[in-house]
């Protein structure tokens, strides 16, 4: 039966990340259409705006209940990956770190990560529902998660660059920080999925 609580927690959180990623994309869409792509990077808006400060505000907080994920795979007796404790741990502490100071690029991270986590929380739900998932869908998942580690780094590097002429206002022990924990995500994943087939096993994605 714990598959079935597995499922039924993952279903809520898979419609919440499904609903910030139309919410924060059409915000995201507007500022670049009307400000442009160093705007959207360097903007605080999303922390404020009528809809995006509440996707802004609930993307912080769903960073707690993610980390009991951790818990149902324990319970489940599925092998328990470095990289999926990690993660969690160390998202939690940077976004609510980041969000009391609105850094630039924040806007960014959340749209990217939104889209990512609807996917993935899609797929746990199926797998704790006993559906055999096609390996095309977890090979989409990983491509998607490096992509977003990439643009995380580009973010950082921008807001760096951006920040020395006094357009992003951040903070430099932040964007060292994130870049660590892109980077070491990026490292990660790559090395989780490619070198040790770990979507192959179904154990990623939990």
């Amino acid at each position: 039966m714990l598959w079935k609580t597995a499922g039924a927690l993952v279903r809520p959180k898979g419609t919440t990340s499904i609903i910030g990623t139309v919410r924060t994309g059409r915000y995201m869409l507007h500022v670049l259409n009307t400000s442009g792509f160093k705007q959207s990077v360097c903007d605080q808006s999303f922390y404020n705006a009528p809809v995006s400060k509440f996707w802004a505000y609930a993307f912080v907080i769903s960073k707690a209940p993610q980390l009991g994920d951790t818990i149902f795979i324990v319970l489940r007796k599925q092998r328990l990956i470095f990289l999926q404790w990690y993660h969690h741990i160390t998202v939690l502490l940077y976004s609510w770190y980041s969000y009391k100071d609105q850094v630039a690029g924040g806007g960014w991270f959340m749209t990217m990560n939104y889209p990512v986590h609807s996917l993935m929380y899609s797929y746990s739900t199926l797998r704790a529902a006993g559906v055999r998932m096609p390996r095309p869908y977890t090979i989409i998942i990983t491509t998607m998660q490096i992509a977003q580690m990439s643009m995380g780094l580009t973010v950082n590097g921008l807001v760096y660059m951006w920040m020395q002429e006094g357009h992003c206002p951040s903070y430099l022990d932040n964007i060292m920080w994130s870049s660590l924990m892109y980077l070491s995500y990026l490292l990660l994943i790559i090395y989780q999925s490619y070198f040790k087939g770990a979507w192959g096993k179904g154990s990623k994605g939990e």
